[in-house]
């Protein structure tokens, strides 16, 4: 990766951090300017645990990061395991074919592109930076050489581990978020607990319920958690039953 690309962009960034220890929030404001989306945002994911968003850079890349933890699909899940999955345009037929519950939730969103970068050393994957853009069309070459070189600034931040003291937070950028929905890492193991299933299989049967629910799943987790909602071993069908 070109040096003074690289130069660049962290000079961007601390000027975002206004000398403040750097964090992903500071990426993502860069990543959206030098990129030119409206949003972005960083999640991880952990073995045997659903991924973890650990900033969204409004109300839009929340709600796509939502929408891809309670489906399981879609680009941002796919870079984790493959390559930088670019869409350009998910209204188009093979998008519809490759995520059907995905990619027509997230243009009704007002999302008709996404690029999704996974944060990786070596073979480990830790994450993704996903970028979302309202209007369709690709990133040209040096806002993808930009996009990936911001990537792998996320992925030195994560593994820095440095965190900024959010006592007195900034009212004009949105806060981190990962901590905030502990529920459902709750609500998994207490569903492999009901079910005596496996975590991965526990989170699949909450996923199924959510989405044949029309429901957010955190919502749904919070309902596992709070027991007002419980999962029966007995029955068939990826739903679960109040009481």
């Amino acid at each position: 990766m070109n040096s003074e690309r690289r130069i660049r962009l962290w000079a961007l960034i601390a000027n975002v951090a206004q000398g403040g220890t750097v964090g992903v929030d500071h990426v993502c404001a860069v990543s959206v300017s030098a990129t030119g989306v409206d949003a972005a945002a960083v999640a991880v994911t952990l073995r045997a645990t659903p991924r973890e968003v650990l900033y969204a850079s409004d109300r839009t890349a929340s709600d796509l990061e939502e929408l891809t933890l309670t489906l399981g699909e879609g680009p941002c899940v796919d870079a984790i395991t493959g390559g930088p999955d670019l869409i350009a345009d998910l209204a188009a037929p093979q998008c519809r074919a490759r995520w059907p519950a995905f990619a027509p939730a997230a243009v009704l969103a007002g999302v008709h592109a996404v690029f999704a970068l996974p944060l990786q050393v070596g073979g480990i994957r830790l994450g993704v930076l996903d970028l979302y853009r309202a209007r369709s069309g690709g990133l040209d070459g040096e806002q993808l050489a930009d996009a990936l070189a911001l990537a792998d600034t996320a992925c030195a931040v994560l593994l820095d581990g440095g965190e900024r003291d959010r006592s007195a937070p900034d009212e004009g950028r949105p806060e981190q978020v990962g901590s905030q929905h502990p529920e459902v890492h709750q609500a998994t193991g207490m569903v492999t607990v009901q079910l005596g299933v496996t975590a991965a299989v526990a989170l699949i049967r909450l996923r199924a319920f959510a989405y044949s629910h029309d429901r957010r799943l955190r919502d749904v987790a919070g309902d596992v958690v709070a027991r007002r909602l419980r999962f029966d071993p007995t029955d068939d069908t990826p739903v679960g039953r109040a009481g």
